[in-house]
């Protein structure tokens, strides 16, 4: 049996998951998904100071208080970099990290990771700490995400608190320790042949693709959980 710890990416909550803890459980493992602060059902604990120490605590306090150990640590989009910090801090519980169409860390002990959402996404609304979901945006990254699924998708979906990306992580040498897997999303728009290819930085641990955008575990669950499961050994 494997734990997972599921940690969703921008706009995103725990409800994100509600289709593949099931499907690991049916193949008698686990999943604890997370929802950070400031997001999903936390959206209205938003504050200045809500940031990635605030993300880190968050999955902190879930292992704790769940009594984990010996976990996978999934990682989603720009939570690959919670997921990074987490492992740094919770070594040896955590058994290895799986970064699902995430950012992945550098092997450097020095800050990393911090960058400006709003040149990709567009700013905030004026007075706001946090840059809502659009349709545009969906179709941009996530084409595969249609009818009852973005209907879905943007009642649930809450805006992504800018701290949460422009705040850096620092990894200690703990982390030298944890073991990595990739999964990798075929319909975003990035270049992931290149990525495999080492182009972007060396990858150290098996990988999977999955022809999806950038949300398969609302798209492909069954799919994600099986993959889910393969990386994890």
């Amino acid at each position: 049996m494997t734990r997972f710890v599921l940690v969703p990416g921008a706009w995103l909550g725990a409800w994100a998951w509600k289709e593949v803890t099931p499907l690991l459980e049916q193949g008698g493992h686990s999943g604890y998904p997370v929802t950070l602060t400031g997001m999903g059902e936390r959206v209205h604990l938003l504050r200045p100071d809500v940031g990635m120490e605030t993300a880190v605590e968050d999955v902190l306090n879930e292992v704790k208080y769940r009594e984990l150990d010996d976990f996978v640590l999934v990682g989603h989009s720009f939570a690959g970099k919670v997921a990074a910090a987490v492992a740094t801090r919770a070594y040896p519980k955590v058994r290895k990290v799986v970064y699902l169409d995430a950012f992945r860390p550098e092997p450097v002990k020095t800050p990393q990771g911090s960058f400006d959402p709003q040149g990709e996404f567009g700013p905030a609304p004026p007075g706001q700490l946090a840059i809502p979901l659009t349709e545009e945006i969906v179709h941009r990254i996530g084409p595969d995400v249609t009818g009852a699924r973005l209907h879905r998708m943007m009642s649930l979906a809450t805006p992504w608190p800018i701290k949460l990306a422009t705040d850096p992580i620092t990894l200690t040498h703990d982390y030298d320790k944890v073991q990595e897997s990739y999964l990798f999303c075929s319909r975003t728009g990035d270049p992931v042949d290149e990525i495999i290819a080492g182009k972007w930085g060396k990858l150290n641990g098996p990988h999977a693709v999955m022809d999806t955008g950038h949300w398969p575990m609302l798209t492909q669950p069954e799919a994600l959980a099986r993959h889910l499961v393969a990386l994890s050994r």
